[in-house]
């Protein structure tokens, strides 16, 4: 039996970084309070449970000391210029998952001769955030006449996702770590980041936060991929001042986009009370409610105390009905999603063609079965 020794600074570092309840690791690794006092050192294979269940790389844990693990991209999560949690290793590895997939697909768009897509840092922030909408949703075609085919604001929101990806974005959709349900990513922690890239921009929306959040979340790392700035978020349409500059336009720049003024205003009614007009605007735009309520108060419709008791109403009230809702959807619909159809499409064609290894679009995919693959391939219309 083959035993590794181990500093008690190391193991004490991954239970931190894990995030996880100490009692309950010490329910599933019984000497583990023995491993850290060093009277005993774990088993190779016990080591290996370990670093799985704490999600981390096992070759760290024969470091000499703990690493300093940065995030790879600019955390605009920061609030009056506070400092914010250590990331999460589920934070952590979805940044990583995507910047692997943001770099195949570059690779991909070079080889296939794919042209630069023209509105990355087409923007600054010196633009009016309204114009700067005006820009966005022409681009992709997200204006209000081509929302009016969907029949609800959920809808929209498969709509807006369908119309960046088609404009070259990789949107990318998920509330877990790959396909492990058991890793649920915290919308508390984050709620999206944007990787800017002319060949290969990605937006990654938390699928775990509502999906009213989800549509301002979208529309929010758009203005970030306009201004060519990737960054992490954490800001919801909630959200007016307090951040770091560039998230307070992003917001501005994600409300115009969503509801523009000029026509918002005009159908402001003085005889509605607050439920019917959010009620009547949110059909009327395919928006979401609580992004009625941000335009309601930049209308000056009422008082900031008003807006901030009717947003954590209307919060509490959009989760009591998604806690009533059931069913998790179509599989093959899901897992394009979560890696965008887009990047689902080039994948798939490369592995056919031989350019990729099939173990290698597995991993990307974060799937296990040829079948799968093959299924995959059919949903996005790339095989019979």
């Amino acid at each position: 039996m083959t035993r590794v020794a181990i500093s008690r600074d190391m193991l004490r570092w991954a239970q931190d970084r894990s995030q996880l309840d100490l009692e309950d690791l010490r329910l599933r690794f019984a000497k583990l309070p023995e491993w850290e006092a060093g009277d005993i050192q774990p088993t190779l294979k016990q080591l290996e449970k370990f670093a799985k269940a704490v999600h981390v790389p096992i070759g760290y844990l024969f470091l000499p000391e703990p690493p300093e693990e940065q995030i790879p991209i600019p955390d605009f999560r920061t609030f009056d210029n506070r400092e914010v949690r250590k990331p999460s290793p589920n934070l952590l590895d979805m940044l990583y998952h995507c910047q692997e997939r943001q770099a195949w697909y570059k690779e991909f768009a070079q080889v296939s001769r794919q042209e630069p897509r023209e509105f990355i840092g087409s923007l600054t922030m010196a633009m009016n955030p309204v114009n700067a909408a005006e820009e966005i949703r022409t681009c992709i075609g997200f204006d209000l006449e081509t929302r009016q085919e969907s029949n609800t604001w959920e809808e929209a929101l498969r709509l807006i996702i369908k119309l960046a990806d088609q404009a070259g974005v990789l949107v990318m959709v998920s509330g877990v770590v790959l396909s492990n349900n058991t890793r649920k990513l915290d919308p508390q922690e984050f709620r999206g980041f944007a990787l800017a890239d002319p060949l290969a921009p990605l937006v990654f929306i938390n699928g775990s936060d509502s999906k009213s959040g989800q549509m301002f979340t979208l529309a929010h790392e758009l203005a970030h991929l306009w201004l060519n700035s990737s960054g992490i978020s954490n800001v919801s349409g909630r959200s007016l001042d307090g951040f770091p500059r560039e998230e307070v336009w992003c917001n501005a720049v994600a409300a115009e986009l969503l509801v523009p003024m000029s026509a918002f205003r005009p159908a402001l009614r003085e005889d509605e009370t607050l439920d019917q007009v959010k009620s009547r605007l949110s059909r009327m735009f395919k928006v979401s409610t609580l992004v009625i309520l941000r335009r309601l108060l930049d209308a000056e419709w009422f008082s900031r105390a008003a807006f901030e008791q009717a947003w954590q109403q209307e919060k509490a009230r959009l989760r009591e009905i998604a806690g009533r809702s059931s069913g998790g959807g179509d599989f093959y619909r899901t897992t394009v999603s979560r890696v965008s159809r887009r990047f689902t499409q080039a994948l798939v064609v490369s592995t056919l063609e031989g350019q990729t290894l099939y173990r290698d679009a597995f991993r990307m995919l974060g799937v296990a079965k040829t079948e799968t693959f093959n299924n995959l391939g059919r949903e996005v219309g790339v095989m019979m």
